[in-house]
């Protein structure tokens, strides 16, 4: 049905937000891998998409998403977008900020172990 448009909804925001950051000079972590976000959301909505014209739910005429002819129908691909479609953006979000927290604690942990392989090279110098 139109569970796609959710998600790319999302991706819309969300590029749209890194390139204001961006121009702002934003210096956030999250804000450094919104691309990983948006690559998320703009490729798993371009794959969703291609299923559904594959299978005939979107068409290339009025009203393009078949499920939107009649009131009936139109509120069946409503529930569905606020059912599946927010529950995929929600989910893709959800691994892109435990991506993130795990990169950011990799980075840390790297650092600290930098740092710790210099001292002691400078305390013996």
């Amino acid at each position: 049905m139109a569970c796609f448009l959710v998600p790319t909804g999302e991706a819309i925001v969300t590029t749209v937000i890194k390139h204001v950051a961006d121009k702002k000079g934003v210096e956030s972590p999250f804000i450094k891998r919104m691309n990983w976000l948006n690559n998320m959301l703009w490729g798993g909505s371009a794959l969703l998409a291609f299923e559904h014209v594959w299978h005939g739910e979107v068409t290339p005429w009025f009203p393009f998403l078949t499920n939107a002819a009649t009131p009936e129908q139109a509120s069946e691909m409503l529930h569905e977008m606020a059912t599946n479609g927010v529950a995929m953006a929600v989910l893709v979000t959800l691994a892109w900020i435990a991506m993130v927290s795990i990169s950011i604690s990799v980075s840390k942990k790297s650092i600290k172990a930098e740092k710790a392989a210099i001292s002691p090279e400078s305390k013996e110098a």
